[in-house]
């Protein structure tokens, strides 16, 4: 399923403030971030390694925020 985002533009709006708004609500609800992600076919385990990735990278950020936090 491919989203799809639309706006209506009344006549009396300027083409350049249409767009700009439509450019905000794509950049909202994520559509460009979700296309460049699936751009390119990544493996299952390219996955997997990417969100442990992400995952420890987390934990580590919210250990030196409290370690931080206690001095």
């Amino acid at each position: 399923m491919i989203p799809t985002s639309q706006i209506i533009v009344d006549d009396s709006e300027p083409l350049e403030k249409a767009i700009k708004r439509f450019k905000r609500m794509v950049e909202k609800e994520g559509i460009i971030r979700e296309w460049k992600k699936r751009e390119f076919f990544e493996k299952p385990s390219l996955i997997k390694n990417r969100k442990q990735k992400a995952l420890q990278r987390k934990l580590m950020k919210k250990t030196r925020k409290s370690r931080d936090g206690k001095y």
